[in-house]
């Protein structure tokens, strides 16, 4: 039987269909939940009616839908929170799952590692916060900071324009400000999940490999450090994000992109990684496993 897995983030809402034996991802939505929610100090009623109007048209053609929300909604006061969960349940029939830090590290970790058997560093990175963990035949060490890439647009919103004010250099060094990670951890492998990384990579114009590192469909491209190095500088000074938004689906989707990629170097950089993995691999994964 089919089911629709909904995954709410500070940023992007992603939609995954579950057949009971693959994970197709259906869409990803933006809905700026903590963009807007630090400006009004609340929900807004224009981004929870958007939230209602998917989840509403996936009703109508599915019946097994699970609706889950992360980062900006476990930084709701309680009272707050069950008004929203309240509503939520009011006006679709569907519960609304808030899911801990801690079980959204896990569930996506556990989906980036499959087919994995080097130590391997898995970076989940969001609007609103990011998870990152050290995997060897285990979770080893796992950090969760409460700062993500919108916290980095509402510092440098030129990150948005065709073309980039900001230095990268400028932008990593205010993400080595707030990523405060003391680790003696390293590892070779890098392998981002959370969503949108390799769409990410196979659309921006950016350079990528075959990945030779291992076979998984899932992982199925990679870079060594020193061209993800090149190319993230190239998205900042040379790529048009208008040619981009001009040719995609998703325009809105690309907001952040830029410094998402510079996130991705600075956790190299702290693990002293050597190649990148992007995937499209998000919570759903370990969701299923627990469902």
């Amino acid at each position: 039987m089919n089911k629709i897995i909904v995954e709410v983030g500070s940023t992007v809402t992603k939609v995954d269909l579950c057949d009971g034996k693959t994970i197709k991802r259906l869409k990803e939505e933006p809905i700026w939940f903590k963009k807007n929610y630090s400006e009004h100090r609340r929900i807004i009623d224009e981004d929870f009616q958007s939230l209602v109007s998917l989840v509403q048209s996936l009703k109508e053609e599915y019946a097994d839908i699970y609706v889950c929300g992360t980062s900006i909604f476990r930084a709701l006061e309680k009272e707050e929170e069950q008004a929203f969960l309240h509503r939520f349940k009011g006006e679709t029939g569907i519960d609304f799952h808030i899911v801990s830090q801690d079980e959204e590290s896990e569930c996506t970790v556990l989906a980036a590692v499959r087919n994995v058997e080097a130590k391997s560093c898995v970076f989940v990175g969001g609007g609103g916060s990011c998870e990152i963990a050290i995997y060897e035949k285990g979770i080893k060490e796992a950090v969760n900071v409460p700062f993500g890439v919108i916290d980095v647009m509402n510092q440098f919103p030129d990150l948005a324009d065709d073309t980039a004010k900001t230095s990268l250099e400028a932008v990593m060094e205010y993400i080595r400000s707030h990523l405060d990670i003391s680790t003696e951890e390293k590892a070779n492998v890098l392998i981002l999940a959370g969503g949108g990384h390799e769409k990410f990579a196979r659309l921006s114009g950016i350079k990528y490999e075959e990945n030779t590192l291992f076979k998984d469909e899932t992982k199925s491209i990679m870079m060594d450090i020193e061209l993800r190095k090149a190319e993230t500088r190239r998205y900042f000074e040379e790529i048009s994000l208008d040619e981009i938004r001009n040719r995609v689906d998703d325009p809105q989707w690309w907001f952040a992109t830029r410094a998402m990629a510079a996130f991705v170097l600075v956790v190299a950089e702290v693990f002293d990684i050597k190649y990148v993995i992007p995937t499209d691999l998000s919570m759903a994964y370990g969701i299923i496993e627990k469902l």
